[in-house]
């Protein structure tokens, strides 16, 4: 639905991005992940027709942007960072303005105003003017607007930012309710919204993708080792050594007994190997009460942290694109 072919963006001897490439296929939503200036929000501008790339294509519904922008434009809702809003027009008023823009047949457009409305839960405030609109409900105004025209592929730039922790739970709710009927690619440097909403990331670091995969996949890459958190009630050194003898473990650390008895312990084994069971065999046998048995995964932010500040060879591979 949307590809990406060694984008590049130069302003002068400054190259915002270089050789940008990645797929997002149909229905997915995907999060374009980066610190600031990282060159998200050039990405999102060109592969929406307004800003023009220095090199490289971008293809939309099979439509190349710079070839065929009336056509990309007809297939593409965008919400750029400062939604596009009219504050002295009501609510209607505006999204009857953007069907008009967008080329809405002219018996569409009150039954595509109505939608929109409601998809976006805005028919409380349809006859207010903009201006008066609280920032949660403009931005869901804005998003009304890239959705008038019911196109296939969204993008989304920054669409939470500004808003209070009330106001980003709905407009996540919103946009996971457009899943599967529009493709998505929103850009963000908030990772607990690529968690909350997206099946895969796109990381990009100074006008590079350095990782593109789901989040549990660039997990596994990053990783020298498993590591399990273990809970165990009635922690003994005796027990401790019998797991440090099990064939492939690393290591065994007890980090903290509380009050003698419940120790907290962490397992260590070589990448590809599983042996949480063999683990769990021993604490049973030993009479010691199993109380919790974590696999210990590296976070969204973690992941974010290493591959903004090194970039690790062979995770560029977008295994699912």
């Amino acid at each position: 639905m949307i590809e990406v072919n060694h984008l590049t963006k130069q302003y002068g001897g400054v190259k915002a991005i270089d050789h940008v490439t990645f797929k997002v296929n149909k229905g997915e939503i995907v999060a374009f992940l980066g610190p600031n200036g990282a060159g998200k929000t050039t990405t999102m501008r060109i592969i929406a027709g307004f800003v023009p790339a220095t090199s490289g294509t971008a293809v939309i519904a099979g439509f190349d942007v710079f070839e065929k922008p009336l056509e990309v434009k007809r297939r593409i809702g965008y919400l750029p960072e400062i939604p596009p809003l009219y504050s002295d027009m009501t609510v209607s008023e505006y999204l009857t303005f953007v069907a008009k823009l967008k080329q809405v047949a002219s018996k569409e457009i009150s039954p595509a105003v109505e939608n929109v409305l409601n998809k976006c839960n805005l028919v409380s405030v349809k006859t207010r003017l903009i201006k008066n609109l609280s920032k949660g409900f403009q931005q869901r105004a804005g998003l009304a607007q890239a959705l008038i025209h019911n196109p296939e592929v969204l993008i989304l730039d920054e669409p939470t930012v500004g808003l209070d922790p009330h106001q980003i739970i709905e407009i996540r709710d919103l946009i996971l309710n457009l899943a599967g009927e529009h493709t998505i690619i929103l850009s963000t440097h908030i990772l607990q919204e690529a968690t909350a909403l997206c099946q895969r990331v796109l990381i990009i670091n100074e006008g590079h993708i350095v990782a593109e995969d789901t989040p549990e996949r660039l997990s596994a890459n990053l990783r020298k080792s498993e590591k399990v958190n273990l809970v165990i009630r009635r922690g003994s050194d005796e027990m401790i050594n019998e797991i440090k003898m099990i064939p492939d473990v690393i290591n065994v650390i007890v980090q903290s007994k509380e009050g003698g008895d419940i120790w907290n312990v962490m397992a260590e084994y070589p990448v590809g190997s599983d042996l949480r069971e063999e683990i769990a065999r021993i604490i049973v046998q030993k009479g010691a009460g199993l109380l919790e048995l974590k696999a210990q995964t590296l976070s969204l932010e973690d992941i974010f942290l290493k591959l903004t500040q090194e970039e690790p060879a062979n995770l560029n591979h977008g295994g699912a694109a």
